[in-house]
């Protein structure tokens, strides 16, 4: 069951166990580590999917497609911001936070779409 929507979360949030369903926007692998941009009707949020959280979410998010549809359970943190590294994007109004996953269930995977849909034709 849905706690909230990928636009409604903030830094106010920040430790608190969170569960969103949503379409994979986007997936990005560095090195292991697998990004995953959530989106729904209301805006987008970034999960990511760590071995060490857990092994077998980060396995099952190593097979997701854009338009697979999602139901992601974790830890609503702050992504990384220091002298060196700053990880947050100004652009997305939940850029300040991140999901850390903990579970993750493929409602419905998507079939193979006959051209991405985030480029132009």
């Amino acid at each position: 069951m849905r706690t909230h929507h990928c636009n409604e979360l903030r830094e106010s949030h920040i430790g608190q166990t969170v569960q969103l369903i949503g379409w994979v926007n986007s997936a990005r692998d560095q090195g292991g580590v697998i990004f995953i941009d959530l989106r729904d009707r209301e805006g987008v949020t970034q999960c990511v999917f760590r071995s060490e959280v857990s092994q077998e979410a980060s396995d099952l998010s190593h097979k997701l497609r854009v338009e697979d549809v999602v139901q992601i359970t974790g830890t609503v943190e702050a992504r990384l911001k220091t002298d060196e590294v700053d990880t947050t994007n100004d652009k997305l109004e939940t850029g300040r936070i991140e999901i850390v996953a903990k579970e993750l269930t493929i409602v419905n995977k998507a079939d193979v779409l006959p051209f991405q849909l985030d480029k132009e034709l």
